[in-house]
């Protein structure tokens, strides 16, 4: 009898593992190109790096990169599915093979690192600090000021480092912060370059001031295994390229994102390729 019901579990454990759909196994590049479509998750609420436009359409750097890729990998110009996705569901997507890879201000990082593999990078995102102030330029004009940071963030050892005798204020939100110097109880809000820069598009009152806290590697999001190795490669040799060619700092440029002084790895550069 045991085996019996042994069996019949076997048999309906393998009937249900028939039934998973295609996307229960991440696709290995040549599957991939055979199908003829890359899935990419993005953002859609991050500008400049990911954002709809007023037609809603989606638009910024890790737009442009995604589709950059998808056109260079596949040979074809309309071969890309974009899935925007919430900051929690970033490494998720990937993880459960939602998605082939994710371009979506994903930061390289050893914990990360130890779930999914990462390219090289394509930007160097940066703790920065925007203010409307304009008697604020330099470090020291922080000095006993009132900075928000968000509460719980790896910005706020970097602010008690930096600027040690500026009175921390925690926030929420990013639009709490916002809030908060619209009504003149913060004189700075420290936080991630590349979302601060957004602000300075939509709220031209706003500067960033020219002071990195930190740098952080934003890299492209891609399976573990070595069966995704040659994605890998292809990506970080595509990556090199952009990099070589000047595409990628035009288009940070276009996007009016703060300068990313990347350097091409060694290993990844195109140069054995010609």
């Amino acid at each position: 009898m045991r085996c019996t019901r042994l069996l019949i579990l076997v048999l309906l454990l393998s009937f249900a593992l028939w039934l998973l759909p295609d996307y229960a196994q991440a696709r290995e590049l040549k599957e991939i190109r055979h199908q003829g479509s890359l899935r990419i998750a993005v953002k859609d609420n991050i500008r400049p790096l990911g954002f709809r436009d007023g037609k809603g359409q989606l638009q910024g750097l890790e737009i442009d990169l995604a589709r950059r890729l998808a056109e260079d990998l596949l040979q074809k110009p309309h071969s890309l599915q974009l899935q925007p996705v919430n900051n929690r569901d970033r490494l998720a997507w990937v993880l459960e093979n939602q998605v082939d890879i994710a371009i979506a201000r994903v930061t390289a990082t050893p914990g990360r690192s130890r779930l999914v593999n990462f390219s090289i990078p394509y930007y160097l995102d940066s703790t920065v600090l925007i203010t409307k102030s304009p008697s604020l330029q330099r470090l020291v004009d922080l000095k006993s000021r009132k900075i928000a940071v968000l509460r719980g963030s790896s910005t706020v050892d970097r602010v008690n480092y930096f600027i040690p005798n500026a009175e921390i204020v925690g926030v929420n939100s990013y639009q709490q912060a916002y809030q908060k110097l619209e009504q003149n109880q913060v004189d700075a809000f420290a936080a991630d370059g590349s979302i601060l820069t957004g602000w300075t598009q939509l709220y031209p009152g706003y500067r960033l001031l020219p002071i990195r806290l930190s740098t952080e590697p934003l890299a492209v999001v891609i399976p573990k295994g070595l069966q995704h190795d040659q994605l890998r490669q292809e990506i970080n040799q595509a990556i090199a390229r952009y990099l070589e060619t000047g595409w990628l700092k035009e288009r940070i440029e276009y996007w009016g994102l703060l300068p990313s002084q990347l350097q091409i790895p060694i290993s990844e550069s195109t140069t054995k390729d010609r």
